[in-house]
C-alpha cells in the first residue's frame, strides 16, 4: 500500500525509531524529502511566490496534521516553508512521519 493511502497510528513511546536502512527505504515513497541527523529527522523546504502563499501552504499542513493526529515543526516565512518530521515519544523516525510527508507532498503548492 503506498504511503499516502494510510493513516497514522498513534505511537505511545517505548518502541525504537526505525534504522537508518528502514527509514531510507520509506524515503523512496517521499520526493523531494531528505534524512537529517542520522536518519532521525525528515526535512523538506517549499517555495512559494510569495508570504501569502506560503502561508496558505502552512495551513493547509496544520489541516492535514491535525486529521492524521501527527504535526511536523513547521517554518515559513517570504516565499519558503520548512517542514521537519520526527515522532517526538521515541526521538527518532516512525512510519507516520513518511505517510505524513507523503501527503504533504499531494497537497496543492
Amino acid at each position: 500500500m503506498n504511503l499516502s493511502e494510510k493513516l497514522c497510528v498513534p505511537c505511545r513511546g517505548g518502541i525504537p525509531p526505525l534504522a537508518l536502512a528502514e527509514a531510507e527505504t520509506l524515503l523512496e515513497q517521499a520526493p523531494g524529502w531528505r534524512l537529517l541527523e542520522n536518519g532521525t529527522r525528515l526535512e523538506r523546504q517549499f517555495r512559494f511566490k510569495d508570504f501569502a502563499a506560503a502561508l496558505a501552504f502552512v495551513n493547509r499542513v496544520g489541516e492535514l496534521a491535525e486529521r492524521e493526529g501527527h504535526h511536523p515543526d513547521l517554518g515559513f516565512g517570504w516565499g519558503y516553508v520548512n517542514v521537519l518530521l520526527y515522532t517526538h515519544k521515541i526521538k527518532g523516525l516512525h512510519e507516520n512521519d513518511f505517510i505524513v510527508a507523503a501527503k504533504i507532498n499531494q497537497l496543492p503548492a
